[in-house]
């Protein structure tokens, strides 16, 4: 009995250690979402605006007969993905549903070259049978013009020449309790349908769609990373807080069937020892 309550003290301790981990990085996760909600909120009125203004161009282009490729699909039938996953763990459902949606569209597609973002995208699909392009390895824990131009710059290496469609899989951050995966074309442009208007520009319109659209795809691509790490963050901070009250409800459950153990042990010994004073009792 006495080894008993021993695992079960011993088991109690490891739990307690495990609920320090556990808070702890829930206190950092909660932290971490306000300040990449906060940097999320801020890019989105810009790629809101570029997103107007390039459909303004582009309407004016089409009523002139002019054609980009951003905007109209080359010939070749090949597609790239852009996976934007996790460097970490312990965060939930994030790394699962972002690897499953990205597998799901590659399967769909007949020729698919992969540029992969976070280690937990690359260690998924580096023993399947898509080529990997390039991979982005704890680049982007914290978002910036840099890495979103080397993405940029390594998709259009891409588009045109190889692929005829540029793909990304990310976490789209709805808000603290509510994050969804999405599937988002990045090329050619989807944008809305505006009536053509009758433009002062310079320089001329074919070079204004050309500096118009890139910029535009850096702010998106931005964009996209920043959505992706406050979803992760958000989450690994839903994970955590669920582990630390399992860690709580066990500890309770764990102490209940301690004191249990050790009542019995208890009552095990006073009967031993009520036992011996009888027996002693007896042979006077």
């Amino acid at each position: 009995m006495a080894k008993k309550t021993r695992q079960i003290l011993r088991r109690i301790q490891n739990v307690r250690h495990v609920r320090q981990i556990t808070k702890a990085m829930y206190a950092i996760a909660a932290t971490q979402v306000i300040q990449r909600k906060r940097a999320l909120l801020a890019a989105r009125p810009f790629g809101e605006e570029s997103e107007r203004t390039l459909a303004e161009l582009w309407a004016t282009a089409k009523s002139e007969g002019i054609e980009h490729p951003f905007f109209v699909r080359p010939e070749h039938g090949g597609a790239a993905v852009l996976v934007v996953n996790s460097d970490r763990g312990l965060c939930g459902r994030y790394v699962g549903d972002i690897n499953r949606a990205a597998l799901e569209l590659v399967q769909e597609k007949e020729e698919v070259r992969l540029l992969l973002g976070g280690e937990k995208a690359y260690r998924f699909f580096r023993q399947r049978p898509w080529p990997i392009d390039e991979k982005y390895l704890h680049a982007y824990e914290r978002p910036n013009l840099a890495v979103a131009r080397r993405i940029l710059d390594d998709v259009l290496a891409l588009y045109g020449k190889e692929v005829g469609e540029v793909w990304a899989v990310y976490m789209e951050f709805r808000g603290e309790l509510v994050q969804r995966v999405r599937v988002e074309r990045l090329l050619p442009l989807e944008l809305p349908e505006l009536k053509a208007k009758d433009l002062i520009r310079e320089p001329e319109l074919p070079q204004l769609l050309e500096e118009a659209g890139r910029l535009h795809l850096l702010g998106r691509i931005l964009l996209i990373l920043l959505e992706a790490k406050a979803s992760e963050q958000a989450i690994r901070r839903q994970t955590m807080k669920a582990a630390t009250d399992n860690a709580d409800e066990l500890i309770e459950k764990l102490t209940l069937l301690y004191n249990k153990a050790r009542q019995h042990g208890i009552t095990a010994e006073l009967a031993d020892i009520m036992g011996g004073a009888e027996a002693l009792r007896e042979a006077r």
